[in-house]
């Protein structure tokens, strides 16, 4: 149906048969797919800044929730939909680099099938422990993991989510041997954090704050680049001597490969114009989402940046032996 719009809506152009230019675009609603369930912090990453481009832009841009694979069922559609800039997927670090590796045969190619347009968001990924963990920050949390290898259990939202997944990249990157406990969502493995029944977890910072504030768990290092506005106070792994190390969760618009350069830089304008619109900003560093800085907004850089990704997790992922048919 939605092919069938684009192709009748292309027709009323005529007898321009080339695809819409710049100039042109957009002449109708857009929509935005996101592709997970609404409610969470990407849902409402999506929210927030469709608001703003869409005024920017003058035309509605519509939100789709397409959940299922990890993401990959909403990001597969836009791979096939037509390069036409009116349907775009907000992609993440699971739709667009881990689920490459940790899938059999992924539905798509995430460097082949899409056009980058904007890194729009980063969110880091903290290191809790249980509150009566014997270590108190990162070296001394590492020591105390070696000295117990394959004792220590870590849990997870499942097998290849966001946060199973940054501790197999840390894990792989310390020596670390431990036990995998999956569950079934990030708060069950929280839960039992805070009750002592694991001993660490690789939270996505917007849901482990909360219990870091109120002393509930111990926090020996943020697993990001920099800092983080929700727990300030807090070192990153990288300052506490692990090299570069930088684990946690972000947000990419991609359009289908093969939509024409002046609709991309056009999209791409509009949605950073509205990550620096006051009431955007306030609203995603509110639930933990770090907005890129403008030399980290182009194109070019979000198509670098998705190959890196994919190939940061390669090597853990691969050792691991974590495959999904």
């Amino acid at each position: 149906m939605v092919r069938a719009f684009a192709v009748i809506a292309g027709i009323s152009l005529l007898p321009f048969p080339a695809p819409a230019s710049a100039q042109d675009f957009p002449n109708r609603p857009m929509t935005m797919v996101v592709p997970f369930a609404a409610g969470g912090a990407v849902d409402v990453l999506g929210r927030t800044l469709a608001a703003r481009a869409a005024e920017i832009l003058g035309q509605q841009i519509v939100i789709e929730n397409v959940a299922g694979a990890g993401g990959m069922t909403g990001a597969s559609r836009i791979a096939k939909a037509a390069p036409d800039g009116y349907q775009f997927v907000l992609g993440s670090v699971g739709t667009h680099a881990q689920n490459q590796w940790l899938y059999k045969q992924p539905a798509y190619n995430a460097v082949k099938d899409f056009e980058p347009v904007i890194l729009v968001g980063s969110t880091p990924l903290v290191l809790v422990t249980r509150p009566d963990f014997p270590a108190s920050n990162l070296q001394e949390f590492i020591a105390y993991a070696k000295a117990h290898p394959g004792e220590l259990k870590f849990g997870s939202a499942g097998v290849g989510s966001a946060i199973h997944l940054g501790c197999v990249l840390f894990n792989g990157a310390t020596g670390i041997q431990a036990i995998h406990i999956p569950y079934r969502g990030g708060g069950p493995a929280m839960q039992d954090l805070v009750a002592g029944r694991i001993d660490y977890n690789c939270q996505i910072i917007t849901s482990a704050s909360p219990q870091v504030r109120d002393k509930q768990v111990k926090a020996p290092a943020l697993l990001g680049a920099a800092r983080a506005p929700l727990l300030p106070d807090l070192a990153t792994a990288q300052e506490q001597g692990l090299g570069a190390f930088d684990a946690g969760s972000w947000n990419i618009v991609f359009l289908p490969k093969g939509t024409p350069e002046p609709i991309v830089r056009k999209l791409n304008a509009a949605l950073s114009e509205a990550m620096d619109s006051p009431e955007t900003t306030r609203r995603l560093l509110a639930i933990g989402i770090d907005i890129p800085a403008q030399d980290r907004r182009s194109p070019a850089y979000a198509a670098r940046f998705v190959e890196q990704e994919i190939k940061k997790y390669e090597a853990p992922i691969k050792a691991s032996g974590i495959v999904i048919e």
